[in-house]
């Protein structure tokens, strides 16, 4: 769990499995770009793309929520 809360760890996934393959975009603004344009075609290995690569995003907003509200909270 503590991995879960590192700065450092989240920051490190999301700069690389986050943003894998580089060229000649990041592989998860190409599926996002799809899927803002209606999904058409999409299988369930571009979905599992998705998921894979947008994980260590969801942790970041995750971690920043959390900072955020334990703020608010003190």
């Amino acid at each position: 769990m503590k991995l879960l809360n590192d700065w450092k760890v989240i920051a490190v996934l999301c700069l690389t499995l986050g943003l894998a393959p580089f060229v000649p975009e990041p592989h998860i603004l190409g599926k996002l770009k799809w899927i803002i344009g209606g999904a058409e075609g999409m299988q369930l290995m571009d979905w599992f793309d998705v998921i894979l690569h947008g994980f260590p995003f969801i942790l970041l907003i995750r971690l920043i929520i959390l900072k955020l509200l334990s703020k608010n909270a003190a």
